[in-house]
């Protein structure tokens, strides 16, 4: 009986859906060495415009993630600050990319650009700013 509930106990802990480690990366060149959350939810949602920030689609389980623990907002709150800039001429909301690669891609190719990927995606092509706890 006590094996059969743990070995219930194990499965059950496995079917829950792992979240992804992120961490908030820029171009290699750029000279900023760490972000704190607070900055990045900053640049997120337009207080600034010393970094290009990037975003993942709307579909990515990444961004929803990112949103809350970072940002500190549900995407759809994020999506009416970004609607209401853009209609008062106040700014447009980060281009999205499909996956992390496009935002490697993206990254690399833009010095001030900001985003966030999965941590196992990290290679020579972007510097991590920030891991999200």
């Amino acid at each position: 009986m006590k094996t059969r509930l743990m070995f219930a106990l194990l499965v059950a802990i496995n079917a829950l859906p792992a979240s992804a480690e992120i961490v908030v990366v820029t171009n290699p060149a750029n000279q900023a060495t760490r972000m704190l959350p607070e900055q990045v939810s900053q640049f997120f949602l337009g207080g600034s415009t010393i970094f290009t920030p990037l975003d993942q689609s709307k579909d990515a389980a990444i961004r929803k993630e990112f949103y809350e623990k970072v940002i500190k907002k549900t995407p759809a709150q994020v999506e009416a600050i970004w609607a209401k800039a853009s209609f008062s001429g106040k700014g447009t909301a980060p281009k999205e990319f499909p996956n992390d690669a496009a935002v490697k891609k993206a990254v690399a190719a833009e010095p001030s650009a900001l985003a966030y990927i999965d941590k196992a995606s990290v290679d020579s092509t972007v510097k991590v700013l920030l891991v999200v706890p």
